[in-house]
């Protein structure tokens, strides 16, 4: 059945440009950069200058463009556009082949850069640019001198592992990471142990479990030394990894601070026993390090939630195609020009225009678009769309891609250019860490200078560094982070990216999507009109005993609605078959089956059956009752498909199909507009999208918008304020990767969900305000930890300058502000 047919907005559909007919001397829409058609959209009032793909975009452009607050081009960087790189330099503007590596052991905003200026020193690289928060790194690099296999061990080495972005194991480092983490517990416990029985007695002059002296003292002291040395070089590589790293990007950060006090009481420890001293403080060391892990790694554990990045939708990209003879080769094997065979339920394998058949396809995974499209020869298809019904033969285009590759490739440029998490304590590093060991230094200076030992002067030294050490900064944010993911959880909704906690509560505009988000996404019987004399129930049987013949999803609707289940084989490609279905109240048998553009018809009971466009009913030979015609013009006002369905020379009834909207739009729109903007944003045009022109609460739509243009609308809707995406499909994919709050319904695509950074599991719509209550609750705990870490650095800094304290009771000190940041963080989200 044609779904153009069945479609009232098929006449209105916007222009799909072919990507191998651009307009000559263009080089593309000025607002998505698609290839134009051979008579590119322009404003017809002087109000929009440029040439654009499609009228969705020009309307989006015309839109911002006649605001107060548009967008000022010269600020606005599209992210469409790629990363920024080093040097100011757009990625984009540079030639070369793009490479995307997954990279295990990021974990700050140093060693984004500390990547990129490895990458960027081999010779062939045009430019690189890496993104923590992904775990990504972009590549450009000149394939004449340098293969796309040896790039990841351009950026391997100092405990990274660079790898193939769709071939990555995600769940490595988190192996690596926990094995750390146990091991050093396990080699602390046993430490913590011998200190509480052996040493801490005899610095408080109490009486020893035991009492040690001589050889015995000396091999306790050696034992001591061996496991934390194990914990400090094994367990603590990461952290002076990433202090080593700091100083080679020229960037102190946390690390660095947490290694200085590391190595300077581990190093104190081991000079005094080499002195034959007994005060040694290997527990500093200890706890030090065993903290900060413990806290990296509930870090990672909630930036690992998203694994297996974009491998599902990988496995949906096609990667061989059919040849007109029935051959399948490999995709790169196909060259423009080439006839390739598509059948019934195969994905379309390129760009390409068709040469024999017609067919319904499903162009929902690229567009959003909620009904298939009827193809027929000469019209131009996009790869990744799927044929539903007809097997077609297709000639691939002149650039032989893909366009949901190109939705992928996009994707991927838009999460590696995302900037890493900049948590407030590493903002304040580069300033907080040189001025603690300046300090440090100083005070030691100052009491040499004035008489005191040097190892009165080195220990006092070591205290400042020791109490200064971050700790509770560096829990402040994953704690707080964990606290909100589980809070989130209770209420259906997983955090993918812990950069929502940042940038939610400050949303000021909440872009939706219309399919699958505004609405159901499913196609399903609204209503049944029917004449006078005529049984609906007996309708619907008959339509779906012919429907279940077909696979139009418009068909399965009816099929699903009537007394009667699909027919086995369905989908029959030889006109005149038929088949026996088998429902609830018996069997019903179609003979003399028929697919034509517009409909299908078949012998139920004795009666030819006919079913589709109430055109194809007339052009039958069925007349179509006046008082049909209103419920007809009612069902495409609301953005419904009218099917008509009749026999005997006449229209018995008319079958509302469509996409219907949430039970709960009314109430989530009330609660996300309350100081909000909210922008309507699909790929669908005509009554399907102006519905929801007059919804409460809905203050703009952007119809027939195309997807490669959503990501662009979403980046200049950024002018407005922070920008919230909801989506579901693919095409929102990109979109939802440059809006500053991604979420996605947990009922979409996988594309989309990986693209999100929180995903709602239960599909509820009113789930989204939550979503962002939830994060602003968190963002608060998160400053309310910092706060109290910074405080305590305010009065415990001069005490250990003033000499105050000693090393074991600055790490005492410490620990103790650690613990009120955990208690801060386990209070129930409010």
């Amino acid at each position: 059945m044609c779904p153009d047919s069945r479609n009232p907005d098929s006449s209105e559909r916007p222009h799909t440009p072919a990507p191998s007919s651009p307009a000559e001397g263009s080089d593309g829409c000025d607002l998505c950069d698609l290839p134009l058609p051979s008579a590119p959209i322009t404003d017809p009032d002087p109000d929009v200058d440029g040439t654009y793909c499609c009228r969705g975009c020009l309307e989006v452009a015309r839109t911002l463009e006649r605001r107060d607050d548009g967008p000022d081009e010269a600020a606005v960087r599209s992210r469409l556009d790629g990363a920024e790189a080093t040097d100011g330099r757009d990625l984009d503007d540079l030639d070369g082949e793009d490479a995307f590596l997954a990279v295990d052991g990021m974990h700050c905003s140093t060693c984004e850069a500390f990547l990129e200026s490895v990458a960027e020193r081999q010779a062939g690289v045009r430019g690189a640019t890496a993104s923590y928060a992904t775990d990504t790194i972009r590549i450009v690099y000149d394939p004449d001198r340098l293969a796309a296999d040896n790039l990841p061990e351009i950026v391997s080495g100092y405990g990274y592992t660079a790898a193939d972005r769709s071939a990555a194991d995600g769940d490595a480092g988190d192996d690596d990471g926990l094995a750390r983490l146990l091991l050093g517990g396990f080699f602390g416990m046993m430490v913590m142990v011998w200190y509480a029985l052996f040493l801490y007695p005899t610095y408080f002059d109490l009486e020893p479990v035991v009492a040690f002296s001589g050889y015995e003292l000396a091999f306790l002291s050696a034992n001591i030394w061996a496991f934390t040395s194990f914990i400090l070089f094994y367990t603590g590589y990461p952290i002076l990894r990433g202090a080593y790293v700091s100083l080679r990007a020229g960037r102190p950060n946390m690390d660095l601070l947490v290694a200085t006090a590391a190595l300077g009481s581990y190093g104190y420890s081991a000079a005094a026993i080499l002195l034959g001293e007994s005060h040694l403080y290997f527990d500093v060391t200890v706890a030090i390090v065993l903290v900060v892990t413990a806290g990296t790694h509930y870090e990672r554990a909630v930036k690992r939630r998203a694994t297996g990045l974009l491998s599902e939708l990988t496995e949906r990209q096609v990667d061989e195609a059919r040849l007109e003879s029935g051959e399948t080769v490999p995709l790169e094997a196909v060259e423009p020009g080439d006839r390739l065979l598509v059948r019934p339920g195969e994905r379309v394998p390129l760009d390409s225009e068709v040469l024999e058949g017609s067919a319904a396809v499903d162009e929902s995974l690229v567009t959003g678009e909620s009904l298939p499209v009827r193809k027929s020869p000469g019209d131009e298809l996009r790869g990744g769309t799927v044929v539903t019904d007809a097997p077609i033969v297709l000639a691939v285009g002149d650039e032989a891609e893909s366009t949901l590759d190109r939705l992928v490739s996009l994707l991927w440029s838009i999460q590696s250019a995302r900037p890493g998490v900049q948590r407030l304590a590493d903002k304040l590093a580069t300033v907080f860490v040189p001025l603690v060991v300046a300090l440090a230094v100083s005070t030691a200076a100052v009491l040499l200078a004035t008489g005191s030992s040097p190892s009165t002067a080195l220990l006092i030294g070591l205290t400042v560094v020791i109490v200064s050490c971050p700790c509770a900064l560096g829990l402040a944010t994953p704690l707080a982070i964990a606290a909100g993911v589980q809070a989130a959880a209770k209420r259906g909704i997983v955090v993918a990216a812990e950069t929502i906690f940042e940038d939610a509560q400050d949303v000021d505009v909440v872009v939706l999507d219309k399919t699958g988000t505004l609405t159901t996404g499913e196609m399903a019987v609204e209503g049944v009109h029917v004449v006078d004399g005529t049984d609906s129930d007996e309708l619907l049987r008959r339509a779906g005993a012919v429907e279940s013949l077909s696979e139009h999803p418009v068909a399965a609707a009816v099929v699903e609605a009537a007394p009667v289940a699909a027919a086995d084989g369905g989908g029959l490609e030889a006109e005149n078959d038929g088949g026996t279905v088998a429902g609830a109240e018996g069997s019903t048998t179609v003979d003399s089956f028929e697919r034509a553009d517009r409909g299908v018809s078949g012998v139920v009971d004795g009666d030819r059956i006919v079913v589709g466009h109430p055109d194809f009913c007339r052009e039958r030979g069925l007349a179509v009752p006046g008082a049909l015609e209103s419920p007809i013009d009612d069902t495409r006002a609301a953005g419904r498909v009218p099917v008509a369905v009749g026999w005997d020379g006449r229209t018995r009834g008319v079958i509302a199909v469509g996409d219907s909207e949430r039970e709960e739009v009314d109430a989530a729109l009330e609660t996300l507009s309350s100081g909000r903007d909210i922008v309507v944003l699909t790929g669908d045009e005509g009554p399907a999208a102006e519905r929801f022109r007059a919804v409460d609460g809905v203050d703009e739509v952007f119809a027939g918008v195309p997807p490669e243009a959503k990501a662009e609308t979403v980046d200049r809707l950024r002018t407005r304020g922070t920008v919230a995406m909801v989506g579901d499909g693919s095409n929102d994919a990109p979109a939802l990767a440059a809006a500053d709050v991604g979420i996605a319904m947990g009922g979409g695509t996988q594309l989309a969900t990986d693209a999100a950074d929180a995903v709602i599991v239960g599909d509820d719509l009113e789930a989204v305000g939550e979503t962002l209550a939830i994060a602003a609750s968190t963002h608060r705990r998160i400053r309310q930890n910092l706060g109290w870490a910074f405080c305590y650095n305010a009065v415990a800094i001069p005490l250990a300058v003033a000499g105050l304290l000693n090393p074991l009771f600055a790490a005492v000190a410490m620990a103790a502000s650690s613990l009120l940041v955990v208690l801060n963080s386990s209070r129930s989200m409010r």
